[in-house]
């Protein structure tokens, strides 16, 4: 066996789970689908968990990467949010809204790294951000630099509540983008909603 081997079992992995969520794929899911035994996969990953843990790694760490990169190449705090939009968007697309529930419930180990990620990589970004667009002239002077930032963590995972979702019969991504808009345009001065409307109308040309 060769690490390519491994490689495509979690390339496999990785779109089951997307396409159908976590506890509903089962590793003689993806050892059928790739023609291999159960056995081998157990030869690279020690269980599921194991699995289900580097994909929630892969998501987290590409996530960072395109954050990152959006913030380099964002003209303000503004767009720095429309770009984060716009990569949530493409994310959510592709994911199946189950999966933030089923980590919870089944894979704690695996939940641990996303919580690491959100408490510490996500949070941090979107606190530098509001300190951004205070900064700029963009946002209110009197937000709440804690409240506003953690508001702003724990409204990105409502989204993925089932009772939610169930509730407001919307798509992940209607969801997301909806919540996203509202943070936005509360936390703005006059100055930064007239920069909201200037890219609203260009993306709309586009």
């Amino acid at each position: 066996m060769t690490n390519d081997t491994a490689i495509r079992i979690f390339q496999q992995a990785h779109l089951l789970f997307m396409q159908y969520g976590l506890k509903s794929v089962s590793m003689d899911d993806i050892a059928g689908k790739m023609g291999i035994s159960k056995k081998t996969i157990y030869q690279f990953y020690a269980d599921k968990e194991a699995l289900v843990a580097e994909v929630v790694k892969q998501i987290t760490s590409e996530n960072q990467f395109q954050c990152d990169s959006d913030i380099i190449n964002s003209e303000n705090a503004i767009h720095e949010i429309i770009l984060a939009m716009e990569q949530m968007s493409k994310l959510f697309e592709t994911m199946n809204p189950s999966i933030l529930f089923d980590l919870h419930k089944y894979y704690p180990q695996a939940f641990k790294l996303f919580l690491a990620h959100k408490n510490d990589y996500v949070y941090g970004k979107i606190k530098q951000n509001i300190i951004r667009g205070i900064k700029e002239g963009l946002y209110r002077d009197d937000l709440n630099l804690e409240i506003v930032s953690r508001y702003r963590v724990e409204s990105i995972i409502i989204a993925f509540n089932p009772e939610f979702q169930t509730s407001v019969k919307s798509s992940l991504v209607s969801i997301a983008q909806e919540l996203s808009t509202f943070f936005l345009y509360g936390v703005v001065n006059e100055k930064g909603y007239k920069l909201i409307n200037k890219y609203t109308k260009n993306r709309s040309k586009k």
